[in-house]
């Protein structure tokens, strides 16, 4: 039942499953999570931990499980795999995690064959990918957190930067969650304006190709070098984005994310999952929207998307 009646689950009670876990139960999103993982001590333990912390917020129910408790989830949450080691990028650790998600999916998928699979694991497109092969699911109920969690690093630089209001900062980022993302400064507005008009509006400011070119770099390797290298993982940050695409799916909200969806044609993509803006429901993604890009912007989501079906292409099933 998508609603506040909810079910969910989430494979994988380390620091990133356990603190959606947390983020979820304290936004009172659904009303029993079930959280899985091969240690199931650690499972229990992270489940009592984050119900003690939680019963007297919220009355969602917060336990440990193996698969056949996942029976009949609305969502399931993939966050289960080998995370990059400092220097390797996400493409780097496609091959460690495809063959677990061979194991895993299928299981989930007869279990609860009306849900919507959530994918967390990284690599995000490619795994994204691999879990709609493997669960047979239309795409519409497959999609990755994809470059939410860059987006909204994004406007964090861009408001550290220029001192901007965020309620009213608006941008995104679409295709790899990784290196050959591309931030799309065309949709990038300040109050409904262009941030560059705004900016010259405010006190002259100019946003010069280069400044965009070390923003954009910036953001994409802050998950490694800023926070990976520095304590050994992510978590809060992609818990909160998680936290945001469920609540657009159980409240039916028809809200706009980048989230990661196989492209059917989409600015003439096609076999190819990865982040464009999408609009997200109770049935999952309901449409993808074709935002009038720059033409440098297209060229370079093209070339996202093929370094992605470039490690697609390795994979058989």
């Amino acid at each position: 039942m998508i609603g506040p009646a909810a079910k969910i689950s989430i494979i994988g009670a380390g620091q990133v499953g356990s603190t959606i876990a947390y983020s979820l139960a304290m936004a009172n999103l659904g009303a029993e999570i079930i959280l899985v993982n091969r240690n199931q001590k650690k499972a229990r333990a992270e489940a009592l931990d984050i119900a003690h912390g939680t019963c007297s917020e919220t009355p969602v129910k917060v336990v440990e499980g193996d698969f056949a408790d996942t029976k009949n989830s609305d969502v399931i949450i993939l966050t289960v795999g080998i995370g990059p080691k400092p220097g390797e990028s996400r493409l780097d650790i496609v091959h460690k995690n495809i063959e677990l998600f061979k194991s895993i999916v299928p299981q989930l998928a007869r279990y609860s064959p009306d849900s919507i699979l959530l994918v967390v694991a990284n690599p995000v497109d490619i795994l994204t990918y691999v879990t709609l092969k493997l669960s047979g699911f239309n795409k519409e109920r497959v999609i990755g957190s994809g470059t939410v969690i860059d987006t909204a690093r994004l406007r964090l630089a861009l408001r550290r930067k220029y001192q901007l209001p965020m309620r009213y900062l608006h941008t995104m980022i679409l295709g790899e969650h990784g290196d050959s993302q591309v931030v799309i400064w065309s949709q990038t507005t300040m109050a409904g304006t262009p941030l560059e008009d705004y900016l010259q509006a405010l006190d002259g400011t100019k946003i010069s190709a280069n400044d965009k070119a070390t923003i954009a770099g910036q953001v994409a390797k802050m998950g490694i070098v800023d926070i990976l290298e520095a304590k050994g993982y992510t978590n809060f940050g992609i818990a909160a984005c998680v936290k945001r695409i469920v609540k657009a799916v159980l409240l039916n909200e028809n809200a706009m994310l980048p989230v990661t969806v196989f492209a059917n044609n989409e600015y003439g993509l096609n076999d190819v999952c990865l982040s464009l803006p999408s609009i997200v429901g109770s049935a999952g993604i309901i449409n993808v929207m074709q935002l009038p890009l720059l033409p440098d912007e297209l060229h370079q989501l093209k070339k996202s998307a093929q370094i992605i079906q470039e490690v697609v292409k390795q994979i058989t099933f």
